[in-house]
């Protein structure tokens, strides 16, 4: 089987490029190298420095593919509330090409990874049938991506999953990101021991998790020739806790002696964000294997081995006013 990785240098995407290699199928992937890593890439694999919204190049690249994962995004939930034209262009007009392209090489099976930011503020946990009721930009673009994907299959016949993963972690994550991936920020600032910032109180609830628990799933959606033309949730959907509780987890892990740094809440942050896990376990029989606990650990070892770095502003902020967080206008992480 061939199987295209879109995003395939960044955290979700090299890992599942990791996967399929290991089990001998043909991999093919691409990425703008913006928010992924060259060092990500499995040396295996055949790799393209593309832009998923340079629709000729996606063309030429995904001839002759079996299935194409479309995991490749700016997964910026936060900014895209003040650098919206940057997030949306990526997550609509990227994805678009990446579908168009895909179809007009008749390809098998699109599996389009989403995100719970899809579902917005509405009461938890999160289930596929519930009308999602994004918040923010980035949220707004993802369902808008997934809207396009089901149309265009459904008019070309081409078979489609859309997965909807939630807060993964582990090896790979990017943490020199000062705008996404809580618990990697915080390890790489515990690491250089300076406080990690909270926002708000701090009781945001989350669930977490780990990327080998979500390719299982994905997996499921690539190759079962029965689960087709579905949205799931990927991810537990008992490890909710609060962004508090997971500092104080780090903190006991890597004997970290400072308390955090509180700063105001951020624009149109969801504060309770669980998805329902009852779909993925009837239909493809998932069930967490790793723990919160040995997860975080794993992230522990495998930063404190490359050694923390200092963050990166790749992103120009586009809204600047009362309302953009100071961490990241004056540059605080």
């Amino acid at each position: 089987m061939n199987i295209f990785i879109t995003g395939i240098a960044g955290f979700l995407g090299s890992n599942l490029a990791d996967f399929y290699i290991n089990k001998n199928f043909n991999v093919i992937g691409c990425d703008n190298l913006v928010g992924g890593d060259l060092e990500n890439i499995n040396k295996k694999a055949k790799f393209y420095k593309v832009d998923c919204e340079q629709i000729d190049k996606m063309k030429e690249i995904t001839k002759d593919i079996d299935v194409l994962i479309h995991a490749a995004a700016y997964a910026h939930e936060g900014l895209s509330n003040v650098s919206p034209n940057v997030i949306c262009s990526n997550i609509v007009s990227g994805s678009s090409s990446v579908f168009s392209a895909a179809i007009q090489n008749k390809v098998k099976r699109i599996v389009f990874c989403s995100s719970m930011a899809r579902y917005g503020n509405i009461p938890e946990p999160f289930k596929e049938s519930d009308t999602p009721n994004p918040v923010d930009p980035y949220g707004i673009s993802k369902l808008a991506a997934e809207k396009i994907l089901v149309n265009l299959c459904k008019t070309y016949d081409v078979e489609y999953n859309i997965a909807v993963p939630h807060n993964i972690i582990g090896i790979k994550q990017k943490y020199d990101d000062p705008f996404r991936n809580v618990a990697s920020i915080m390890i790489n600032l515990m690491l250089q021991n300076r406080q990690p910032i909270i926002y708000g109180d701090g009781e945001q609830k989350r669930s977490f998790s780990d990327v080998d628990d979500c390719i299982y799933c994905i997996d499921k959606l690539v190759r079962d020739p029965e689960i087709k033309n579905e949205i799931v949730n990927i991810g537990p959907d008992d490890n909710f806790i609060s962004i508090n509780e997971l500092f104080n987890k780090l903190s006991n892990k890597m004997q970290f002696n400072k308390g955090a740094i509180n700063f105001k809440d951020r624009i149109n942050e969801v504060k309770l964000a669980n998805c329902s896990a009852d779909k993925a376990k009837k239909i493809m029989g998932y069930r967490k294997s790793i723990s919160l606990d040995d997860s975080l650990s794993k992230m522990i070892n495998y930063i404190e081995k490359n050694g923390p770095k200092k963050f990166k502003y790749n992103y120009e902020l586009e809204i600047v006013n009362e309302k953009t967080p100071k961490t990241w206008l004056e540059r605080k992480f």
